[in-house]
């Protein structure tokens, strides 16, 4: 084999013995234009810059043209551009390479772009430019669904993208997603769903909260919307003692739990006047509410200093647009008697109990002869304690 310098090297004294011999110039004959590179593939996403690059040596008289396969359309002839797109150009180097640019790539770009030399039979090569698009989700549609508790909820998302992409639902803080028989009884438990639609049947409360579409194909960023969903109940209203003793002077927490959806009025009664309107006015009074989740929370009541006035009845309540919830507190006074089982001892709740438990230690301990009750008043849980009461005065009456 012969290097390039070497050949040029023989051309040039083989061209100086002619000239030597003859006395003429030897006629050259004409090297036919070809290429020197492939012409590339290009993937790219959608909205970046891209060239393709055509390196073509002994072109002499001829002419580079730039042509899309797919639609036969010519794109540029030498520098000229044919092509009535802004976004695309053509630069040449004053040499032997041509460069079609197209910037801000859109999705019609995709295609096979040639490289055309206009020799007889014409010379050409290809390339091809495949955009990618990212994912979107087309449903303008962002606020969920609602339902009454047992319907059901259907949520579509639809996504976009090339290549397409694959849409999965998660729930919020990753809890699972529930799906259910007829009847309510659960079918299938799982941490995402595959497909364009969640279809929720028989739904219960807890299957409320917020569900997330999400959208994707490689081509980042991955994209999701959130849903929200609604499950309607009337509002469910359940008090921890319905039962509570406290002795005078102390305070007292009258404890409420409510689920409800949609969103509830809430509030305490007594005798008939809402306890809520009379907080400014009256500083023994307290309502303070502790949400548990979108459909739950704890109203309680806290009574300072009580005095004979507030013993009764108390009511917790909840209404909303499905219909209204009652559950009632009975507040009985506490006495702490320790010279018989003779004074009536209603059921006590726990922190009243714990009070009394807790009382300052220099107080006198009871006289020895009452040292039983002292004893049952200080190791024996409330609900026990008040059924040995209740015994112990049914003996006593014999």
């Amino acid at each position: 084999m012969f290097s390039p310098s070497s050949t040029k090297a023989a051309w040039w004294l083989a061209t100086f013995f002619s000239v030597f011999v003859t006395g003429e110039m030897p006629i050259q004959a004409e090297l036919e234009p070809e290429f020197l590179q492939a012409l590339e593939n290009h993937t790219v996403t959608q909205g970046r810059d891209v060239h393709f690059t055509c390196v073509v040596n002994h072109l002499s008289n001829y002419r580079v043209a730039w042509i899309k396969s797919d639609s036969k359309a010519i794109l540029a002839i030498h520098t000229n551009m044919v092509a009535l797109n802004p976004r695309l150009s053509v630069t040449y180097n004053n040499h032997n390479t041509w460069k079609l640019h197209v910037s801000n790539v859109q999705a019609n770009d995709s295609g096979t772009y040639m490289c055309q030399v206009n020799t007889d039979p014409m010379k050409s090569q290809m390339g091809h430019l495949s955009v990618v698009i990212p994912p979107d989700i087309v449903d303008s549609v962002t606020e969920g669904s609602s339902a009454q508790e047992g319907g059901s909820i259907r949520l579509t998302c639809t996504a976009t993208g090339v290549p397409p992409p694959t849409v999965l639902w998660r729930r919020e803080h990753n809890r699972p997603i529930v799906f259910r028989h007829d009847g309510g009884r659960e079918r299938k438990v799982v941490d995402s769903h595959k497909g364009e639609t969640l279809e929720l049947a028989h739904v219960q409360r807890t299957d409320m909260g917020a569900y997330y579409c999400i959208a994707s194909n490689g081509i980042p960023p991955t994209i999701s919307r959130r849903y929200h969903v609604e499950v309607h109940f009337i509002p469910q209203v359940k008090v921890t003692n319905q039962l509570v003793g406290a002795p005078l002077g102390s305070d007292v927490e009258l404890q409420c739990f409510i689920e409800a959806s949609p969103k509830a009025m809430n509030s305490w009664y007594r005798e008939d006047a809402l306890l809520s309107d009379k907080l400014t006015e009256n500083p023994k009074l307290r309502v303070s509410e502790t949400i548990m989740n979108e459909y739950s929370l704890w109203i309680n009541l806290t009574i300072k200093s009580l005095a004979p006035a507030d013993y009764g009845t108390y009511v917790c309540a909840s209404v909303n647009a499905l219909g209204k919830m009652e559950s009632q507190v009975s507040l009985h006074r506490l006495e702490l008697s320790m010279n018989g089982f003779g004074a009536e001892e209603p059921m006590v709740s726990g922190a009243a109990w714990q009070r009394a438990r807790n009382a300052p230690s220099h107080r006198a301990r009871p006289a020895a002869s009452h040292a039983h009750q002292y004893f049952l008043t200080q190791h024996l849980p409330p609900q026990l304690y008040a059924l040995l009461l209740t015994v112990l005065r049914y003996i006593h009456s014999f």
